[in-house]
Protein backbone atom coordinates (compact mmCIF):
# COMPACT_ATOMS: atom_id res chain seq x y z
CA UNK A 1 0.00 0.00 0.00
CA UNK A 2 2.74 2.85 1.11
CA UNK A 3 4.87 1.63 -2.68
CA UNK A 4 1.78 2.17 -4.02
CA UNK A 5 1.70 6.07 -2.57
CA UNK A 6 4.75 6.98 -2.91
CA UNK A 7 5.62 6.11 -6.84
CA UNK A 8 2.46 7.92 -7.32
CA UNK A 9 4.03 10.75 -9.62
CA UNK A 10 0.77 12.75 -9.03
CA UNK A 11 0.67 13.06 -5.65
CA UNK A 12 4.49 13.44 -4.22
CA UNK A 13 3.99 15.61 -1.59
CA UNK A 14 0.90 14.06 -0.14
CA UNK A 15 2.98 10.26 0.02
CA UNK A 16 5.91 11.66 1.48
CA UNK A 17 3.71 13.16 4.67
CA UNK A 18 1.56 10.24 4.55
CA UNK A 19 4.83 7.99 4.94
CA UNK A 20 6.44 10.50 7.83
CA UNK A 21 3.04 10.55 9.99
CA UNK A 22 2.69 6.54 9.67
CA UNK A 23 5.95 5.51 10.78
CA UNK A 24 4.99 7.01 14.66
CA UNK A 25 2.02 5.31 14.43
CA UNK A 26 3.56 2.10 13.85
CA UNK A 27 5.93 2.05 17.28
CA UNK A 28 3.42 2.36 19.92
CA UNK A 29 1.29 -0.41 19.08
CA UNK A 30 0.39 -2.50 15.68
CA UNK A 31 -2.45 -1.79 13.50
CA UNK A 32 -4.62 -4.99 13.12
CA UNK A 33 -4.18 -7.37 10.94
CA UNK A 34 -6.31 -7.08 6.98
CA UNK A 35 -8.28 -10.06 7.85
CA UNK A 36 -8.95 -8.81 11.61
CA UNK A 37 -10.43 -5.58 9.93
CA UNK A 38 -12.18 -7.45 7.52
CA UNK A 39 -13.95 -9.30 10.36
CA UNK A 40 -14.49 -6.31 12.56
CA UNK A 41 -16.13 -4.74 9.39
CA UNK A 42 -18.42 -7.08 9.06
CA UNK A 43 -19.52 -7.07 12.30
CA UNK A 44 -20.09 -3.46 12.21
CA UNK A 45 -18.30 -2.56 14.80
CA UNK A 46 -15.67 -0.72 12.06
CA UNK A 47 -16.43 1.05 9.34
CA UNK A 48 -14.91 -0.33 5.93
CA UNK A 49 -13.28 2.93 4.52
CA UNK A 50 -13.28 4.37 0.98
CA UNK A 51 -9.71 5.39 1.07
CA UNK A 52 -6.49 3.31 2.97
CA UNK A 53 -5.74 6.84 4.78
CA UNK A 54 -9.19 6.78 6.10
CA UNK A 55 -8.07 3.56 7.78
CA UNK A 56 -5.27 4.34 8.84
CA UNK A 57 -7.10 7.52 10.85
CA UNK A 58 -9.54 5.53 12.60
CA UNK A 59 -6.48 3.22 13.77
CA UNK A 60 -5.00 6.40 15.06
CA UNK A 61 -8.24 7.51 17.21
CA UNK A 62 -9.00 4.59 18.39
CA UNK A 63 -5.24 3.37 19.74
CA UNK A 64 -5.24 6.95 21.81
CA UNK A 65 -8.95 5.88 22.80
CA UNK A 66 -8.01 3.01 24.58
CA UNK A 67 -7.38 2.86 28.25
CA UNK A 68 -3.69 2.06 29.69
CA UNK A 69 -3.80 -1.97 30.44
CA UNK A 70 -1.58 -2.01 33.31
CA UNK A 71 -4.17 0.22 35.64
CA UNK A 72 -7.10 -2.56 35.01
CA UNK A 73 -4.32 -5.57 35.28
CA UNK A 74 -3.70 -4.52 38.89
CA UNK A 75 -7.30 -4.10 39.94
CA UNK A 76 -8.04 -7.56 38.44
CA UNK A 77 -5.23 -9.34 40.46
CA UNK A 78 -6.40 -7.59 43.65
CA UNK A 79 -10.04 -8.51 43.53
CA UNK A 80 -9.14 -12.21 42.38
CA UNK A 81 -6.20 -12.48 45.23
CA UNK A 82 -9.47 -11.00 47.49
CA UNK A 83 -12.03 -13.43 46.30
CA UNK A 84 -9.17 -15.87 47.18
CA UNK A 85 -8.83 -15.03 50.87
CA UNK A 86 -12.61 -14.83 51.50
CA UNK A 87 -13.23 -18.34 49.75
CA UNK A 88 -10.22 -19.73 51.79
CA UNK A 89 -11.45 -17.79 55.44
CA UNK A 90 -15.05 -19.58 54.16
CA UNK A 91 -14.06 -22.63 53.57
CA UNK A 92 -12.13 -22.82 56.62
CA UNK A 93 -15.31 -21.25 59.11
CA UNK A 94 -17.80 -24.39 57.33
CA UNK A 95 -14.71 -27.15 58.19
CA UNK A 96 -14.27 -26.28 61.63
CA UNK A 97 -18.34 -25.72 61.98
CA UNK A 98 -18.87 -29.22 60.17
CA UNK A 99 -15.99 -30.72 62.43
CA UNK A 100 -17.95 -29.54 66.05
CA UNK A 101 -21.04 -30.86 64.47
CA UNK A 102 -20.09 -34.26 63.93
CA UNK A 103 -17.75 -34.25 67.03
CA UNK A 104 -21.62 -33.30 68.97
CA UNK A 105 -23.38 -36.05 66.62
CA UNK A 106 -20.71 -38.35 67.20
CA UNK A 107 -19.98 -37.70 71.37
CA UNK A 108 -22.01 -35.98 73.10
CA UNK A 109 -25.31 -36.07 71.08
CA UNK A 110 -28.30 -38.16 73.27
CA UNK A 111 -28.65 -40.95 70.65
CA UNK A 112 -27.46 -44.67 70.33
CA UNK A 113 -27.92 -47.07 67.61
CA UNK A 114 -27.83 -49.65 70.70
CA UNK A 115 -31.58 -49.81 71.40
CA UNK A 116 -33.81 -52.89 72.47
CA UNK A 117 -37.34 -53.61 72.21
CA UNK A 118 -38.46 -55.40 75.41
CA UNK A 119 -41.21 -56.87 76.56
CA UNK A 120 -42.74 -58.67 79.91
CA UNK A 121 -43.25 -62.37 79.44
CA UNK A 122 -45.75 -64.26 82.06
CA UNK A 123 -44.28 -67.83 82.69
CA UNK A 124 -47.34 -69.82 83.72
CA UNK A 125 -46.80 -72.99 85.65
CA UNK A 126 -49.81 -74.86 87.14
CA UNK A 127 -50.58 -74.89 90.70
CA UNK A 128 -51.96 -78.42 90.51
CA UNK A 129 -50.30 -81.04 89.30
CA UNK A 130 -52.03 -83.57 86.69
CA UNK A 131 -52.39 -84.97 83.35
CA UNK A 132 -53.07 -81.91 80.44
CA UNK A 133 -56.15 -83.44 78.85
CA UNK A 134 -57.35 -80.69 76.92
CA UNK A 135 -55.39 -77.54 74.65
CA UNK A 136 -57.34 -74.72 73.73
CA UNK A 137 -54.65 -72.55 72.18
CA UNK A 138 -51.80 -72.54 69.34
CA UNK A 139 -48.62 -70.90 68.99
CA UNK A 140 -48.55 -67.24 68.79
CA UNK A 141 -52.12 -66.86 69.65
CA UNK A 142 -53.13 -63.59 70.95
CA UNK A 143 -55.67 -64.45 74.73
CA UNK A 144 -57.14 -62.23 76.53
CA UNK A 145 -56.49 -62.21 80.18
CA UNK A 146 -58.42 -64.99 82.06
CA UNK A 147 -58.76 -67.07 78.69
CA UNK A 148 -58.78 -71.21 79.79
CA UNK A 149 -54.78 -72.25 77.86
CA UNK A 150 -55.12 -76.22 78.74
CA UNK A 151 -57.32 -78.36 81.39
CA UNK A 152 -55.47 -80.90 83.24
CA UNK A 153 -57.77 -83.68 84.39
CA UNK A 154 -60.06 -82.66 87.32
CA UNK A 155 -61.20 -86.38 88.09
CA UNK A 156 -58.86 -86.78 91.40
CA UNK A 157 -59.77 -82.64 92.35
CA UNK A 158 -63.87 -83.67 91.71
CA UNK A 159 -63.41 -86.68 94.43
CA UNK A 160 -61.50 -84.95 97.07
CA UNK A 161 -64.10 -81.77 97.10
CA UNK A 162 -66.88 -84.12 97.17
CA UNK A 163 -65.56 -85.77 100.05
CA UNK A 164 -64.22 -82.25 102.10
CA UNK A 165 -68.03 -81.19 101.60
CA UNK A 166 -69.54 -84.71 103.31
CA UNK A 167 -67.05 -84.20 106.05
CA UNK A 168 -68.31 -80.60 106.40
CA UNK A 169 -71.80 -81.78 106.60
CA UNK A 170 -70.85 -84.29 109.61
CA UNK A 171 -68.78 -81.50 110.99
CA UNK A 172 -72.04 -79.19 111.45
CA UNK A 173 -74.09 -82.16 112.41
CA UNK A 174 -71.52 -82.92 115.49
CA UNK A 175 -70.88 -78.88 116.97
CA UNK A 176 -75.29 -78.87 116.47
CA UNK A 177 -75.56 -81.44 118.90
CA UNK A 178 -72.64 -80.71 121.32
CA UNK A 179 -73.68 -76.78 121.73
CA UNK A 180 -77.46 -78.07 122.36
CA UNK A 181 -76.01 -80.45 125.29
CA UNK A 182 -73.28 -77.69 126.55
CA UNK A 183 -76.27 -75.17 126.55
CA UNK A 184 -79.06 -77.54 128.27
CA UNK A 185 -75.95 -78.39 131.30
CA UNK A 186 -75.89 -74.52 131.57
CA UNK A 187 -79.50 -74.79 132.48
CA UNK A 188 -79.81 -77.18 135.33
CA UNK A 189 -79.08 -76.62 138.90
CA UNK A 190 -76.06 -77.66 140.89
CA UNK A 191 -77.63 -80.32 142.31
CA UNK A 192 -78.21 -82.21 138.79
CA UNK A 193 -74.84 -81.61 137.03
CA UNK A 194 -71.48 -79.79 138.85
CA UNK A 195 -69.20 -76.88 137.02
CA UNK A 196 -66.44 -79.33 136.02
CA UNK A 197 -69.28 -81.17 133.85
CA UNK A 198 -70.68 -77.97 132.39
CA UNK A 199 -66.94 -77.05 131.79
CA UNK A 200 -66.13 -80.33 129.61
CA UNK A 201 -69.47 -80.13 127.93
CA UNK A 202 -68.57 -76.22 126.89
CA UNK A 203 -65.39 -77.45 125.78
CA UNK A 204 -66.82 -80.10 123.17
CA UNK A 205 -69.19 -77.52 121.42
CA UNK A 206 -65.78 -75.22 121.15
CA UNK A 207 -64.02 -78.29 119.77
CA UNK A 208 -66.43 -79.58 117.54
CA UNK A 209 -66.90 -75.35 116.31
CA UNK A 210 -63.06 -75.64 115.81
CA UNK A 211 -63.57 -79.03 113.29
CA UNK A 212 -66.31 -77.44 111.48
CA UNK A 213 -64.31 -74.77 110.73
CA UNK A 214 -61.62 -76.61 109.74
CA UNK A 215 -63.45 -78.28 107.45
CA UNK A 216 -64.92 -75.23 105.88
CA UNK A 217 -61.48 -74.59 105.04
CA UNK A 218 -60.54 -78.18 103.52
CA UNK A 219 -63.80 -77.55 101.28
CA UNK A 220 -62.57 -74.05 100.59
CA UNK A 221 -58.88 -75.50 98.83
CA UNK A 222 -60.50 -78.23 97.80
CA UNK A 223 -62.49 -76.20 95.81
CA UNK A 224 -59.75 -74.27 94.57
CA UNK A 225 -57.93 -76.64 93.59
CA UNK A 226 -60.20 -78.07 91.29
CA UNK A 227 -60.55 -74.71 89.72
CA UNK A 228 -56.59 -74.71 88.98
CA UNK A 229 -57.22 -77.01 86.48
CA UNK A 230 -58.24 -74.92 84.48
CA UNK A 231 -55.22 -72.96 83.48
CA UNK A 232 -56.18 -69.54 82.31
CA UNK A 233 -54.18 -66.73 81.25
CA UNK A 234 -53.01 -63.83 83.74
CA UNK A 235 -52.64 -60.87 81.06
CA UNK A 236 -53.61 -59.65 77.51
CA UNK A 237 -50.56 -61.22 75.26
CA UNK A 238 -49.52 -63.40 72.76
CA UNK A 239 -48.55 -67.40 73.40
CA UNK A 240 -45.40 -67.91 72.49
CA UNK A 241 -43.17 -70.76 72.15
CA UNK A 242 -45.68 -73.05 72.77
CA UNK A 243 -44.23 -76.66 73.28
CA UNK A 244 -47.38 -78.66 74.82
CA UNK A 245 -48.99 -81.32 73.82
CA UNK A 246 -52.34 -83.43 75.29
CA UNK A 247 -51.48 -86.06 77.50
CA UNK A 248 -48.51 -84.52 78.79
CA UNK A 249 -48.11 -83.96 82.95
CA UNK A 250 -48.07 -80.98 84.21
CA UNK A 251 -46.07 -80.41 87.53
CA UNK A 252 -46.92 -78.15 89.93
CA UNK A 253 -44.95 -74.81 89.98
CA UNK A 254 -42.67 -76.07 86.76
CA UNK A 255 -43.43 -73.30 83.71
CA UNK A 256 -44.73 -74.96 81.13
CA UNK A 257 -46.10 -72.07 78.91
CA UNK A 258 -45.15 -68.53 78.24
CA UNK A 259 -47.28 -65.30 77.33
CA UNK A 260 -46.26 -62.03 76.34
CA UNK A 261 -47.96 -59.25 78.21
CA UNK A 262 -48.96 -57.20 75.31
CA UNK A 263 -49.67 -54.27 77.35
CA UNK A 264 -45.89 -53.96 78.46
CA UNK A 265 -43.67 -52.87 75.55
CA UNK A 266 -41.12 -50.47 76.17
CA UNK A 267 -37.40 -49.69 74.57
CA UNK A 268 -34.43 -50.06 76.33
CA UNK A 269 -31.64 -47.57 74.93
CA UNK A 270 -28.17 -48.14 76.13
CA UNK A 271 -26.41 -44.78 76.04
CA UNK A 272 -22.87 -44.20 76.45
CA UNK A 273 -21.85 -42.49 79.59
CA UNK A 274 -20.57 -39.35 77.97
CA UNK A 275 -24.20 -38.24 76.22
CA UNK A 276 -26.14 -39.10 80.06
CA UNK A 277 -25.78 -35.17 80.92
CA UNK A 278 -28.50 -34.73 78.48
CA UNK A 279 -30.78 -37.84 79.44
CA UNK A 280 -34.07 -36.38 81.67
CA UNK A 281 -36.65 -38.33 82.85
CA UNK A 282 -39.77 -37.05 80.65
CA UNK A 283 -37.75 -36.07 77.82
CA UNK A 284 -39.22 -37.02 74.58
CA UNK A 285 -37.51 -39.96 72.57
CA UNK A 286 -37.85 -41.31 69.12
CA UNK A 287 -37.09 -45.07 68.28
CA UNK A 288 -36.11 -45.86 64.74
CA UNK A 289 -36.14 -49.89 64.18
CA UNK A 290 -33.94 -50.92 61.23
CA UNK A 291 -36.81 -52.35 59.35
CA UNK A 292 -39.15 -49.31 59.34
CA UNK A 293 -38.84 -46.11 58.57
CA UNK A 294 -41.31 -44.58 60.95
CA UNK A 295 -39.96 -44.02 64.05
CA UNK A 296 -41.67 -45.16 67.74
CA UNK A 297 -42.29 -42.55 69.87
CA UNK A 298 -42.09 -42.05 73.60
CA UNK A 299 -40.92 -41.03 76.73
CA UNK A 300 -37.63 -41.18 79.16
CA UNK A 301 -39.59 -43.07 82.06
CA UNK A 302 -36.48 -44.15 84.57
CA UNK A 303 -32.52 -44.38 84.23
CA UNK A 304 -30.87 -47.52 85.50
CA UNK A 305 -28.64 -46.73 88.53
CA UNK A 306 -26.29 -49.41 88.53
CA UNK A 307 -24.70 -51.30 86.06
CA UNK A 308 -22.34 -54.81 87.22
CA UNK A 309 -18.45 -54.10 87.85
CA UNK A 310 -16.18 -56.66 87.09
CA UNK A 311 -13.65 -55.14 89.88
CA UNK A 312 -16.21 -55.46 92.42
CA UNK A 313 -16.21 -59.50 92.16
CA UNK A 314 -15.44 -61.38 95.32
CA UNK A 315 -12.21 -63.37 95.08
CA UNK A 316 -10.18 -65.31 97.66
CA UNK A 317 -11.32 -64.49 101.36
CA UNK A 318 -13.77 -62.31 100.41
CA UNK A 319 -11.38 -59.65 98.97
CA UNK A 320 -12.27 -57.37 95.49
CA UNK A 321 -10.53 -59.34 92.35
CA UNK A 322 -8.82 -55.73 90.57
CA UNK A 323 -8.06 -56.71 87.12
CA UNK A 324 -4.46 -54.99 86.87
CA UNK A 325 -4.69 -54.54 83.35
CA UNK A 326 -5.77 -50.84 82.48
CA UNK A 327 -5.95 -49.68 78.79
CA UNK A 328 -4.66 -46.71 77.21
CA UNK A 329 -7.66 -46.21 75.50
CA UNK A 330 -11.10 -45.65 77.82
CA UNK A 331 -14.46 -46.97 76.24
CA UNK A 332 -17.29 -45.28 77.88
CA UNK A 333 -19.52 -47.15 79.63
CA UNK A 334 -22.90 -47.21 78.59
CA UNK A 335 -26.34 -47.15 80.78
CA UNK A 336 -29.59 -48.52 80.40
CA UNK A 337 -32.32 -45.78 79.85
CA UNK A 338 -36.23 -47.11 80.00
CA UNK A 339 -38.65 -45.45 76.99
CA UNK A 340 -42.44 -45.52 77.87
CA UNK A 341 -44.17 -46.11 74.29
CA UNK A 342 -46.53 -43.71 73.60
CA UNK A 343 -47.22 -44.03 69.86
CA UNK A 344 -46.58 -47.04 67.64
CA UNK A 345 -46.79 -46.02 63.37
CA UNK A 346 -49.75 -47.99 61.95
CA UNK A 347 -48.08 -51.35 60.96
CA UNK A 348 -45.49 -51.27 62.63
CA UNK A 349 -45.38 -54.39 65.09
CA UNK A 350 -43.46 -54.66 68.15
CA UNK A 351 -41.42 -57.45 68.48
CA UNK A 352 -39.20 -58.04 71.73
CA UNK A 353 -35.52 -58.14 70.95
CA UNK A 354 -35.98 -56.18 67.57
CA UNK A 355 -33.14 -53.59 67.46
CA UNK A 356 -33.55 -49.36 67.13
CA UNK A 357 -31.45 -46.54 67.02
CA UNK A 358 -32.65 -44.25 69.49
CA UNK A 359 -32.49 -39.87 69.46
CA UNK A 360 -33.59 -38.15 72.85
CA UNK A 361 -35.00 -34.46 72.31
CA UNK A 362 -35.37 -32.06 74.92
CA UNK A 363 -38.38 -32.06 76.53
CA UNK A 364 -39.57 -28.70 74.84
CA UNK A 365 -40.05 -30.70 71.89
CA UNK A 366 -43.13 -30.91 70.30
CA UNK A 367 -44.72 -34.08 69.44
CA UNK A 368 -44.39 -32.79 65.28
CA UNK A 369 -40.82 -32.17 64.23
CA UNK A 370 -39.29 -28.52 65.54
CA UNK A 371 -39.46 -25.54 64.14
CA UNK A 372 -35.98 -23.79 62.66
CA UNK A 373 -35.35 -21.72 65.27
CA UNK A 374 -36.01 -24.55 68.12
CA UNK A 375 -32.92 -26.65 65.93
CA UNK A 376 -30.77 -24.07 65.78
CA UNK A 377 -31.28 -23.11 69.29
CA UNK A 378 -30.65 -26.75 70.14
CA UNK A 379 -27.14 -26.66 68.19
CA UNK A 380 -26.02 -23.25 69.60
CA UNK A 381 -26.24 -25.36 72.93
CA UNK A 382 -24.36 -28.41 71.37
CA UNK A 383 -21.49 -26.01 70.85
CA UNK A 384 -21.16 -24.21 74.10
CA UNK A 385 -21.39 -27.88 75.68
CA UNK A 386 -18.29 -28.76 73.25
CA UNK A 387 -16.14 -25.48 74.86
CA UNK A 388 -17.35 -25.06 77.99
CA UNK A 389 -18.51 -29.16 78.86
CA UNK A 390 -22.01 -30.76 79.53
CA UNK A 391 -23.86 -28.63 82.22
CA UNK A 392 -26.21 -31.02 84.03
CA UNK A 393 -29.50 -30.27 84.93
CA UNK A 394 -31.09 -30.52 88.02
CA UNK A 395 -33.78 -32.26 89.25
CA UNK A 396 -33.23 -34.20 85.52
CA UNK A 397 -32.96 -37.67 87.55
CA UNK A 398 -34.88 -38.17 90.57
CA UNK A 399 -32.45 -38.75 93.14
CA UNK A 400 -32.60 -41.87 95.53
CA UNK A 401 -33.62 -41.52 99.07
CA UNK A 402 -35.37 -39.32 100.92
CA UNK A 403 -34.56 -35.25 101.49
CA UNK A 404 -31.66 -35.75 103.56
CA UNK A 405 -29.67 -37.93 101.16
CA UNK A 406 -30.41 -41.47 103.75
CA UNK A 407 -31.49 -44.30 101.84
CA UNK A 408 -35.56 -45.23 103.15
CA UNK A 409 -35.69 -49.14 104.34
CA UNK A 410 -38.60 -51.02 105.02
CA UNK A 411 -40.07 -51.83 108.22
CA UNK A 412 -38.71 -55.10 109.51
CA UNK A 413 -41.61 -57.34 111.03
CA UNK A 414 -41.27 -58.37 114.48
CA UNK A 415 -42.44 -62.27 115.44
CA UNK A 416 -45.64 -62.86 116.55
CA UNK A 417 -45.71 -63.44 120.76
CA UNK A 418 -47.55 -67.15 121.20
CA UNK A 419 -51.08 -66.39 122.43
CA UNK A 420 -52.25 -67.75 125.75
CA UNK A 421 -55.27 -70.16 125.17
CA UNK A 422 -57.62 -68.39 127.90
CA UNK A 423 -57.09 -65.69 125.66
CA UNK A 424 -58.47 -67.63 122.79
CA UNK A 425 -61.81 -68.67 124.70
CA UNK A 426 -61.62 -66.96 128.11
CA UNK A 427 -65.03 -67.97 129.50
CA UNK A 428 -64.55 -71.76 129.25
CA UNK A 429 -63.06 -72.07 132.21
CA UNK A 430 -63.20 -68.78 134.63
CA UNK A 431 -62.66 -70.88 137.83
CA UNK A 432 -62.59 -74.14 139.21
CA UNK A 433 -65.66 -74.30 140.84
CA UNK A 434 -67.28 -71.55 138.61
CA UNK A 435 -69.70 -72.83 135.79
CA UNK A 436 -68.65 -71.99 132.06
CA UNK A 437 -70.39 -68.78 130.08
CA UNK A 438 -71.84 -69.74 126.66
CA UNK A 439 -70.57 -67.31 123.78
Amino acid sequence: MLDSISHDPTTPTVAKGYQRAAEPSVLPAASPAPSEEADAALEGRLPIPDHPSEGLRVHLKSSLKTPAPGRSGRIARFALKTLRTAATLLILVLAVAAALVIWDFYVTAPWTRDGTVRVQVASIAPQVSGQITEVRVVDNQYVHQGDVLYVIDPFDFQVVLDTDKTQLRQKAADVQVKRMQAERRQHLSNLATTPEEQQLYVGNAIEAQAAFDAAQQQVAQADINLKRTQVRSPVNGYVTNLLMRVGDYAHAGATNISVIDADSYWIDGYFEETKMAHVCVGDRAEAALMGYSDPIVGRVETVTRGISVSNAAPSTQGLPNVDPVYTWVRLAQRVPVRIRITDVPVGVPLVSGMTATVTIHGSEARESDGSLRQRFAGLVDRLGDIIHGPQPSPGCVPRIGDENGATVTLATPRPVAPLNPAAIDPGLAPAMNTSPRMR
